[in-house]
């Protein structure tokens, strides 16, 4: 290494300096959640819901699939109805909120304990119960509002206690209406309560926050609230959701003109991007209420085809579903939007992997929004592993005489953390090969 003219006792004290900076970034940041996203979350009202809902779903949505045209390609379609006749609820929502409404303290109660075991029983899980899988499940409880605050606690620790146990996988529950931050603070005051009286794990109940008014956004002295809110949640919040109308009608949006399209949604949600990036946060875009039913079904999915494209395409990846007819344009707007660009993505990470030129030219981080993009599509079923086999990796490229390592670096091409990482993802870009270009790619 050549020598410079800043001795080590500068580099010390710049290191010092920023210790406690570099603690705080790292705790602050911790970057991408592991694991898999649902690319929805369909919320059913309490009353509505029962232990072969998940089935009873996937079946309408191939009877309205098999009589009316989705526009898709063949292959899309297949694996539409591969996905509805297997999986077709990945995160379901039972709802004791707006869609429950207020029967009284006597009714909910019944309901919560009925919906906890109907859960267990066949919707809950990996289908052990008899139901098909769900791989995420959870409720929405009434909000922290002084009118429902109490009612919304009772329902969370009813339903802990009628399941039984410990809740399924991927149990989270949903915080709507928030319009003080201490609101946040509070929820997670509560779930590490629900915890000690149930005899959870510590960590084990997460909730994610609606982002549906506008003091969500933006607090009353003019900061920002978003930050807040993922700073409140002590390492509980999980995700933040949009919520269309709501958030619309607190702005005073007239009915109409309510969409997750507007201008006042789009402003909302790029708070959303910005406050959530890198905090293990993730996002969750809204509902249309323009359903394909009746005589509105190709037009209710031509809607619904656009709106879940354009949020992809804003990088939200996930969005909410209201009815078992929705089920196939999500899916299909989902699996051509992985489908489309995996050709592409496939031969740039097999480029950066090995350092081979090409026509473009890709930095860690664009390497890694491509890993996790490619893993998206593996994890929702959009693409299938095998057909990633034999793309060529780092070993590959390496044996073709690409420099890699030391060669690299004295080629001036890539050196150091890349090529080391290069050698260690093997012939393939298989999903542990993604997994690790997803978690680190520079």
């Amino acid at each position: 290494m050549t020598a410079g003219r800043l001795t080590e006792d500068v580099y010390a004290r710049i290191d010092a300096s920023l210790t406690a900076s570099d603690a705080r970034v790292a705790t602050t940041y911790p970057g991408e959640p592991a694991g898999r996203q649902p690319v929805h979350t369909v919320y059913v009202p309490a009353g509505r819901f029962h232990a072969g809902l998940v089935e009873e779903w996937g079946s309408r949505a191939l009877d309205v699939l098999g009589a009316h045209a989705l526009p898709a390609s063949e292959d899309v379609l297949g694996r539409v109805r591969a996905k509805l006749a297997s999986e077709p609820i990945e995160d379901l929502r039972i709802d004791f909120e707006d869609g429950y409404g207020h029967p009284g303290d006597d009714v909910e109660d019944a309901e919560v304990v009925r919906c906890a075991r109907e859960l267990v029983s066949g919707a809950g899980g990996d289908g052990a119960g008899g139901g098909l899988p769900v791989p995420f499940c959870g409720i929405r409880f009434k909000s922290f509002e002084a009118g429902t605050r109490r009612r919304g606690l009772r329902t969370l620790d009813l339903f802990l206690d009628a399941l039984g146990g410990p809740p399924p996988a991927g149990f989270v529950v949903t915080l709507p209406k928030v319009t003080d931050v201490d609101q946040v603070s509070a929820a997670a005051d509560v779930l590490s309560e629900l915890e000690r009286a149930h005899g959870l794990a510590a960590g084990t109940l997460r909730f994610e926050v609606q982002v549906e008014t506008a003091q969500s956004v933006l607090r009353a002295d003019g900061t920002v609230a978003l930050p807040a809110i993922v700073a409140a949640a002590d390492g509980r919040c999980s995700g933040l959701h949009f919520g269309t109308y709501d958030y619309s009608a607190g702005l005073g949006i007239a009915g109409a003109y309510q969409s997750m399209d507007h201008p006042a949604a789009d402003f909302a949600k790029q708070f959303m991007q910005v406050a959530a990036a890198g905090r293990g946060v993730r996002l969750s875009d809204g509902s249309t209420n323009r359903l394909p039913v009746g005589e509105a079904v190709a037009d209710g999915w031509a809607e619904h085809l656009r709106l879940v494209r354009r949020s992809l395409e804003r990088g939200f990846y996930q969005g909410w579903d209201l009815h078992p007819h929705q089920l196939p344009s999500r899916f299909a707007a989902t699996y051509a939007f992985f489908r489309e660009s995996l050709g592409s993505a496939v031969d740039r990470l097999g480029a950066y992997v090995g350092a081979v030129e090409g026509a473009v030219l890709d930095e860690p981080a664009t390497a890694q929004a491509l890993a996790t993009y490619v893993l998206r599509g593996l994890d929702c079923g959009a693409v299938d592993e095998a057909e990633l086999a034999g793309t060529p990796g780092g070993a590959e490229a390496e044996q073709a005489g690409t420099p890699g390592g030391a060669e690299a670096e004295q080629a001036g091409t890539r050196g150091g953390a890349e090529a080391e990482l290069a050698g260690r993802l093997g012939g393939e870009l298989d999903r542990r090969a993604l997994s690790r270009l997803a978690a680190r790619a520079g």
